[in-house]
């Protein structure tokens, strides 16, 4: 989770599977402690700037939050930030890249676990995504929500997005092929749109709700293709 103190209040952010909690200022060093090397001080910085940056993006949008608002909440000089991050957009798009990272190490660990069993990956999958609709502070997907705000078709943020969208299909075609359905493709596809659709209408389903539509759909989306 984010911790991070801005004028206007404290912001809590939940977002993929992140728990690091980022405090409002630089973090102290004891007296006496060697200091911190360099390469690792840099790493330290930008990994602070990010960390930040995520939180407040999502919680704002992208369009909302100015380089200056970022330099303040994470307590660094804004020459530090542009040393890690040429422009905001490179900074749009390190937070969207590991977003991504993020939602595929889960999305690969439930595969793992199910691995020979599509039925059985599909089910989990639909499991883990309706408990991310069902947090209090979900916003929606971060690829999905940042795509919105570009009209820019090539805008690098949504390329970002699209890669990931693409890569969403190609994921849900190995389930479909695993699962015999005549017309794969069209099945990833449909199951794309439930998922994607789901991520943008949280607000429509209940704790309770999001574990049996999701699951539902996706039943009777996989007997329809069986059916062929």
């Amino acid at each position: 989770m984010f911790l991070v103190m801005v004028k206007t209040g404290l912001y809590h952010v939940n977002m993929a599977t992140q728990t690091s909690s980022v405090p409002a200022a630089a973090p102290s060093r004891k007296p006496g402690r060697p200091p911190i090397a360099a390469g690792a001080e840099s790493s330290e910085v930008r990994q602070r700037i990010l960390d930040t940056a995520s939180a407040l993006f999502y919680a704002r949008g992208v369009r909302a939050v100015g380089v200056d608002l970022v330099v303040e909440a994470s307590g660094v000089a804004k020459t530090s930030l542009y040393r890690h991050f040429r422009t905001k957009d490179d900074l749009i798009v390190a937070f969207l890249e590991r977003e991504d990272d993020e939602f595929w190490a889960q999305w690969d660990g439930v595969a793992a676990r199910h691995a020979g069993d599509a039925a059985g990956e599909l089910q989990a999958h639909m499991g883990w995504i309706a408990k991310r609709l069902a947090r209090a502070n979900y916003r929606g997907c971060p690829q999905i929500n940042v795509a919105a705000e570009f009209a820019e078709a090539d805008h690098p943020s949504r390329e970002v997005s699209r890669r990931h969208m693409q890569a969403m299909r190609e994921h849900l075609e190995v389930i479909a092929r695993g699962l015999g359905a005549a017309r794969p493709d069209e099945l990833a596809a449909q199951l794309g749109v439930l998922i994607n659709g789901a991520f943008v209408s949280a607000s429509l389903l209940t704790p309770r709700e999001a574990p049996r539509v999701l699951l539902g759909s996706a039943r009777a989306l996989v007997a329809a293709a069986r059916r062929g």
